[in-house]
């Protein structure tokens, strides 16, 4: 059987790793020079040398807001250096390691752009694939598909009255690289999450005033010895020179920085891939990865506010049971009724429709239930431990968080230190 592995970074190394294992033919098509997707650092902000978005959304001095501990792969941790928290450039590194221990260099196709994806007969896979080295295109046939593009390079900016009128400089932080674009200004950062904390402190060491607008209800711990930092509530709109928000105040500024997300986006699938994307929302998906209209395709790593390593892992795993016949999927009936039940179930508890495939606290009974579907091993009792431990210190301390050390004792413990 031959597998198709969309994308060389994170999720496309595991799912190549564990198709080579099961006995697969796997090519994987990777469009840049590079392994590790995100993680990869380049100085391109918008379009690369082929004219292409440019896919990292890596920045300068970039840590990791998770620990090292429950970011590795099951079978292959990330043991270097003491500290929990590391650079993005050890990240790099380590999946450097993952992929040359496993051999998987051998197997990939680089700069090579997948630009088409359909259905061909009743159980198999058109690919097209562009060379941009020779600007050549070529149709392949694949039994099965790895969908492992990411999730971190559509920007997402939410549309707010007098946009066009604002007359500073407005990015995403998909386009951020260093500090110094802060310098002597005055910064109105927009969201709440890790790179908007990183930003926040970046540019507090050089801007001249910088500002944050949420929309959380509890309070966030921030402190900065080298420039205020101005909490606000949501937007409502802007103005020339600044912006006015939802609890009537107003202040000037000369840069916007969202940090507002990113959407999820699969250009190169066809319409008779069945797959659509409704508020950021991927559907209909079996078990939030498997396509439930042609299940030979998975989408590994949709799932956000998870380990993602282990996770992704998980979910190729999972995928690789059914793949080769060990476990048979339900019906397309059992599996669109199973979606709709969570997702409703999702709705209900006040997740938005955007934000359905975000895990959080239900990282642990989703992975329970792949491991328990597919009968494989689910991920280590210790690493949930840690991570529901770091996702109750994110709700109010998004920085002093990355001062901890956390140390794996055995399966079941750890000490924070």
């Amino acid at each position: 059987m031959k597998v198709a592995v969309i994308g060389a970074g994170c999720g496309g190394l595991c799912a190549a790793k564990n198709s080579i294992e099961a006995g697969l033919d796997v090519v994987i098509f990777e469009q840049t020079d590079q392994i590790g997707g995100t993680w990869v650092y380049r100085e391109e902000t918008t379009l690369d040398q082929f004219g292409l978005s440019v896919h990292s959304s890596m920045y300068q001095g970039l840590t990791t807001k998770f620990p090292k501990e429950i970011m590795g792969y099951p079978d292959f941790p990330i043991i270097e250096g003491e500290k929990s928290f590391i650079s993005s450039n050890e990240v790099q590194k380590f999946h450097h390691r993952y992929a040359d221990h496993f051999n998987l260099k051998s197997y990939i196709k680089f700069h090579h752009l997948v630009t088409f994806v359909t259905p061909y007969g009743e159980s198999q896979w058109e690919v097209v694939v562009k060379d941009l080295l020779t600007n050549k295109s070529t149709t392949l046939i694949f039994n099965l598909i790895f969908v492992c593009n990411g999730h971190y390079s559509s920007s997402f900016i939410p549309k707010y009255p007098g946009q066009e009128i604002f007359r500073g400089r407005q990015i995403h932080s998909h386009n951020y690289r260093s500090k110094d674009i802060f310098r002597g200004e005055r910064i109105l950062v927009v969201g709440a999450g890790a790179s908007a904390f990183d930003l926040i402190s970046h540019a507090s060491g050089v801007a001249a005033f910088v500002a944050q607008s949420h929309h959380l209800q509890e309070p966030l711990n921030f402190s900065s010895k080298k420039r205020l930092i101005q909490s606000y509530p949501d937007i409502v709109h802007l103005t020339k020179d600044g912006a006015v928000f939802s609890d009537g105040s107003q202040d000037t500024f000369t840069m916007i920085v969202y940090c507002t997300g990113y959407l999820y986006s699969f250009p190169f699938l066809s319409p008779d891939c069945g797959i659509s994307i409704e508020n950021n929302y991927v559907s209909p998906l079996y078990k939030h990865c498997i396509n439930i209209n042609h299940p030979t395709m998975a989408f590994i790593g949709l799932c956000k506010f998870v380990m993602a390593s282990q996770l992704m892992d998980l979910q190729v795993r999972f995928a690789l049971k059914f793949f080769i016949g060990a476990k048979k999927f339900p019906s397309r009936e059992e599996m669109l009724y199973s979606e709709k039940c969570e997702i409703r179930k999702r709705l209900c508890s006040g997740l938005r429709l955007r934000k359905i495939h975000a895990m959080g606290p239900y990282l642990d009974n989703y992975q329970q239930d792949l491991a328990n579907l597919a009968e494989i091993k689910p991920i280590k009792p210790v690493l949930l431990r840690v991570f529901k431990e770091v996702i109750e210190i994110l709700k109010t301390d998004k920085v002093d968080l990355r001062k901890c050390n956390f140390k794996i004792i055995d399966d079941d413990t750890y000490v924070k230190l």
